[in-house]
């Protein structure tokens, strides 16, 4: 379905009426905020966050109409699957569908496994797959770097790299297990 004129026209009336609706600094805050870093502005789906208004009050008015004319031009966001969010960062989980995020958090688990006891995984560990729901879907996950110790914790950074369509992202996470634990996890 592509968009029609009155579709098109209605999406602007609304941009328009939420712009002049919204206070300046929530219009231009991305703008005037750019230390932000990146990963944290790819997190959340795309979706707002606490405390955002202007994001909130332009959701309101456009959310279903962006959706709309999202899902007709080919553009997809996944929800993040709350039972892999202590394995996927949700800038990855956001591009992959349910199942893709299955095989994301398998391969973290798989890189982050190491036989034994007091056994850790080496850095370079790495696991790899492909989408079984989608063509030119691909990712890894590989253990990039050991933390120092912090306290009783044992701490490493994954990488996680997916490709969808010939284009990469990338994101890091540092997990930790602790004593005991046989599994990692995300870390805050």
């Amino acid at each position: 379905m592509t968009p029609t004129g009155p579709k098109i026209t209605m999406l602007l009336g609304a941009f328009a009426l939420a712009v002049t609706s919204v206070p300046a600094t929530a219009q231009f805050g991305s703008l005037l905020n750019s230390s932000k870093r990146g990963a944290d502005k790819a997190d959340n789906c795309g979706k707002g966050k606490k405390g955002d208004r202007g994001r909130g009050a332009l959701g309101g008015l456009l959310g279903g109409a962006v959706d709309e004319l999202a899902r007709s031009a080919g553009i997809s966001s996944w929800v993040p699957v709350p039972e892999f969010s202590d394995q996927l960062s949700e800038s990855i989980a956001c591009r992959l569908d349910p199942e893709e995020q299955k095989q994301a958090a398998e391969a973290t688990l798989e890189a982050t496994r190491a036989e034994g006891e007091d056994a850790v995984p080496e850095v370079g560990a790495s696991a790899s797959w492909t989408s079984a729901t989608r063509e030119n879907v691909s990712g890894t996950s590989t253990v990039t770097s050991r933390d120092a110790s912090q306290g009783s914790l044992d701490c490493i950074t994954v990488t996680d790299v997916v490709i969808i369509e010939g284009e990469e992202a990338r994101a890091e996470k540092r997990m930790c297990r602790a004593p005991g634990s046989a599994r990692y996890s995300i870390v805050a």
